[in-house]
């Protein structure tokens, strides 16, 4: 898969791309990332990439002409079928989208500064517009990186492990279950012993339970297209969770006297 971003500031993606599991893909030929300085395409001596936004306000808004210029450099070597704006008025990420993107041959990923891009971009070169959530950036250099991090695992061959991508939060609806490693207890606190028993069985079942209750406690929106063992195991959290919240007899007498 190849991603060609455009940015003002190729230099804040240098050591992310050079590092871990991100690092490795590109290193191995799985993903390219190809940086293109849209500086570089400004076309006065002064390489202005940015003016005032008319009808007044604050803030500068980037131009139009280096970005056009800047994209279709790229004809050679991406479709463009895929030229996606990293900004706040985008689709919120999702996991489902990551997927979808990840199974394209090519992206641009176009990062504003400033107070954003001149709207004749978006009209006619922007595919689509993605935000990575409700809050304010500088740039949209680390939500690309972002993007692409997230991206880079869903690509064969980046994470040696399959079942660790399947189990990842969002991967498939719930969030991820608590993990645990050695020492079995520390400072009072145990690790579950279901986990260090060997029954695979009940190690998947405990799993998904945990996963089921972390997300019906934090995310209830992501509790769709549950299975019929779902559905049961969310019965059980149900139960457990009302026997908790009742207090015992004994307390309830107290409470009368």
């Amino acid at each position: 898969m190849r991603i060609d971003v455009l940015t003002l500031f190729p230099e804040i993606f240098e050591s992310p791309l050079r590092a871990s599991l991100l690092g490795k893909a590109i290193a191995d030929g799985v993903l390219t990332v190809a940086l293109t300085n849209i500086r570089d395409f400004a076309a006065d001596r002064h390489r202005t990439v940015d003016d005032a936004p008319y009808g007044g306000g604050a803030g500068m808004v980037m131009k139009c002409e280096p970005i056009f210029a800047a994209v279709e450099s790229l004809r050679s070597v991406n479709s463009l079928e895929r030229v996606i704006l990293l900004s706040p008025r985008g689709r919120r990420l999702d996991q489902t989208r990551v997927r979808e993107l990840a199974a394209a041959p090519d992206l641009v990923l176009l990062c504003a500064r400033y107070e954003g891009v001149d709207e004749r971009v978006s009209q006619a070169l922007v595919t689509e517009e993605i935000s990575i959530g409700d809050y304010v950036l500088s740039g949209g250099e680390l939500p690309a990186l972002v993007l692409i991090e997230a991206i880079s695992r869903m690509l064969p061959g980046v994470v040696g492990d399959w079942e660790s991508v399947e189990t990842d939060s969002f991967y498939a609806g719930p969030l991820g279950p608590p993990q645990y490693t050695r020492p079995p207890v520390f400072r009072g606190m145990e690790a579950p012993a279901v986990l260090r028993e060997g029954n695979h069985a009940a190690i998947r079942r405990w799993r998904r339970k945990e996963a089921l209750r972390a997300t019906r406690a934090r995310r209830p929106d992501l509790l769709v297209n549950l299975t019929e063992e779902d559905q049961k195991l969310l019965a059980e959290i149900e139960r457990e969770t009302s026997a908790q919240a009742v207090p015992p007899a004994d307390a309830k007498k107290e409470n009368r006297s």
